[in-house]
């Protein structure tokens, strides 16, 4: 059996440190898998007692009878490593290390973390600083924590890996209390050696799971975590992730714009959209949308029907859903007949949605022929069903009429429930009704359903090409002309230009380029030329020189140096304005698109993609970067403006991720902006560019 196999599903556990004491903390783990019926052999280990819970206890892992499976160390830091020694030699698959007091106390604890790592060998390690795992669907409970005192745990399709022990036991008593039922828990806290990865690969195989939900901190391997998600999205197994650290302060640029529209969090946001994770925006989505998943019903669309007694609850789910973007139309005409059919008199609110059928819809044959019409409507695609306080007192009345009808449709059915009922919202999840107290949770799985229906194309090769010889590019900080000129050699077209030194050359460049021109100061140390007055638009031949002369000056009264090369370029106009980079951070290096020109950092509307392990992104890939952007109307016509040439632009794309795929680490900050995209049919001209190499 492989390891991480027999970590979760053991024949035998040892628990070293074990107390006689079920009350304590040391003493849980024994009780824990006597209570939930662990059917394998358990070892308690302590040189103090003899006998614990009816068990022979072992003074030392030496004389164990047998070889465990797992080891579960409650001994301290200081003693721990030991005790992993030990399991190590006795060749058990895996040691659980539950003590606090490694790498997240600074470096003295990094030492001894190091040190555990050394004694645990070829053995894999969970933790240290970990609550343990549990399995629910062998009744294995490996842990210590507090948390998990109670009686029965509903079990379900859901795995759960978190990098904090206690949010595991925070999601388990809240899927327990909703009903949502869950397959495999694991705490990997500080992941000296097992990690998020290894349990997400070990959940795409495992059977019980079906859907694998996330509490992430940091990815500590991109690569591995990467691998991990396409093999469960291979194994059709949505993953849903809560990573914390959103407000933290994007990275900060040396000299590029890319940096600070970068940020470490959107770095996790274009992963995540690139592997077809579902990020969950809030705490209680994680569980929200989750739930949803696991009643396995495909969302094609967002058209929702809300079937609801009281009109105020069903205005309160409406408003969420169209805030979230989804559509509650009207029936259509055969289903409001079919609807009306359904009671006498006049009920003009069966016309509308919410689709409101009064008190008279508390009575479960007209709620079954109410909800048969709306899933075989045409015009839904889901529907949710608000609960009102009269089921209350019968739950299970109103969790079987819904529940009677599911098999008619595959259509998503969910559930608003709008009194503080919590019996009733478990009484629907675990009949197959996924079931919510806030509206705002209703939008949101709703959004996870439509995102794992339609999930992004994934690149998992990258965009080759023969490499370019770039050896002549001194290191620092290129000038402009330089900058260019690397972007050109890998495929990027660049503005018309001409280096000068005075007002004379200045004249002679702009007469050839004839119109009106731009104006620059050429320096390796100034990289926002704007700031400090180096940039001139719309000169001509004849006012040139003369504001070349006064530019020089402005610029050493603001720097104290005196600029003694200039850029002369061509003026485009009519064109819209684009930027593109490139980030780095720990999660690996990204390609940024957004609107350019001096407002980049203003309007943030950017969106981002991560480079594959190989290569640059693929033409697919770059165009459906340009229909991200938020301005992407007004490079598709918007108003009668022609349609700018996003072709053009997908293939700038494409060749400066190339160039930052192949300079790798070489290349400290690349950044063009602003792109000028010209109408259709006339391509793309890099007006500006900014070049940072390492030496």
């Amino acid at each position: 059996m492989d390891a991480i196999e027999r970590l979760i599903r053991p024949r035998s556990v040892a628990i070293i440190g074990a107390s006689a004491d079920p009350s304590k903390t040391s003493g849980r783990p024994v009780s824990y898998l006597q209570k939930h019926g662990f059917a394998g052999e358990i070892y308690p280990v302590n040189p103090k007692v003899r006998e614990i819970g009816g068990l022979a206890c072992y003074a030392e892992i030496a004389s164990l009878p047998d070889v465990p499976d797992v080891g579960i160390v409650l001994l301290g830091a200081e003693r721990a490593h030991a005790a992993v020694r030990e399991l190590s030699e006795r060749g058990a698959a895996a040691a659980i290390v539950l003590a606090s007091g490694f790498t997240e106390t600074g470096a003295e604890g990094a030492e001894r973390q190091k040190q555990l790592m050394e004694a645990a060998g070829s053995m894999r390690l969970l933790g240290p600083n970990t609550i343990g795992l549990v399995n629910l669907t062998d009744n294995i409970v490996l842990s210590a924590s507090g948390a998990l005192a109670m009686d029965h745990f509903p079990t379900g399709s859901i795995g759960l890996v978190s990098q904090s022990g206690g949010i595991l036991g925070a999601l388990l008593s809240r899927a327990a209390a909703r009903g949502v039922g869950l397959s495999k828990l694991v705490s990997t806290s500080n992941e000296a050696d097992l990690e998020l990865a290894d349990f997400v690969d070990f959940l795409a195989d495992d059977a019980a799971t079906r859907v694998i939900a996330l509490y992430i901190e940091a990815i500590r391997n991109p690569a591995r975590f990467r691998q991990a998600i396409l093999k469960a999205r291979r194994a059709g197994k949505p993953v849903v992730a809560f990573k914390i650290g959103r407000s933290e302060a994007g990275a900060k640029a040396a000299v590029s714009h890319t940096g600070a529209l970068a940020g470490s969090d959107r770095m996790y946001d274009a992963l995540f959209r690139q592997l077809g994770v579902i990020r969950a925006k809030t705490f209680d989505d994680l569980l929200d949308i989750s739930a949803a998943l696991a009643a396995e019903r495909k969302l094609s669309g967002r058209r929702v029907a809300i079937l609801t007694s009281t009109g105020g609850a069903g205005t309160i789910v409406s408003d969420s859903l169209g805030v979230a973007g989804f559509a509650t139309p009207a029936p259509d005409t055969e289903t409001a007949a079919q609807l009306r059919s359904l009671q006498s008199g006049s009920h003009a609110t069966l016309d509308g949605n919410p689709i409101d059928v009064t008190l008279a819809g508390l009575q479960p044959d007209l709620l079954r022929s109410a909800i048969r019409i709306l899933l075989a409507s045409p015009s839904y695609d889901a529907l949710t069903i608000i609960v009102g306080s009269s089921a209350v007192g019968s739950p299970t009345l109103m969790a079987d009429a819904i529940n009677d009808c599911l098999p008619m449709s595959d259509k998503p059915v969910i559930a608003y429930v709008s009194p503080y009922a919590p019996d009733v919202v478990s009484v629907l999840t675990r009949r197959g009704v996924p079931a919510y107290t806030s509206a705002e949770s209703c939008a949101a799985a709703l959004d996870g359903l439509v995102q794992a229906g339609m999930p992004e194309q994934v690149q998992t090769s990258g965009s080759i090409a023969p490499a370019v010889d770039v050896s002549d590019f001194p290191a620092g900080s290129l000038d402009e002309a330089q900058a260019k000129a690397l972007f050109a050699r890998f495929g990027v077209p660049i503005v018309a230009e001409k280096v000068v030194a005075s007002s004379g050359e200045a004249e002679l460049a702009a007469r050839g380029f004839g119109g009106r021109v731009v104006l620059k100061i050429l320096s390796r140390e100034i990289a926002h030329k704007s700031d400090v007055g180096g940039v001139a638009v719309g000169l001509t031949a004849e006012t040139i020189g003369g504001r070349l002369t006064v530019m020089a000056e402005e610029v050493e009264a603001r720097t104290g140096k005196r600029p003694e090369r200039f850029l002369v370029q061509e003026m485009i106009s009519g064109g819209v304005e684009i930027i593109l980079g490139m980030h780095r951070d720990p999660l690996g290096t990204a390609i940024l698109l957004g609107m350019g020109g001096v407002t980049a950092e203003l309007l943030k509307d950017t969106t981002m993609r991560l480079l594959p392990p190989e290569g640059g992104l693929g033409l697919a890939e770059a165009r459906a970067m340009t229909r991200d952007l938020v301005t992407w109307p007004l490079l598709d016509g918007f108003r009668g403006r022609p349609k700018c040439d996003v072709e053009a632009l997908a293939g700038t794309i494409v060749a400066f991720s190339r160039m930052v795929a192949q300079l790798g680490d070489r290349l400290a900050e690349a950044e063009i902006n602003p792109v000028f995209v010209l109408p259709a049919g006339q391509g793309v001209k890099a007006a500006d560019g900014l070049v940072v190499l390492n030496v």
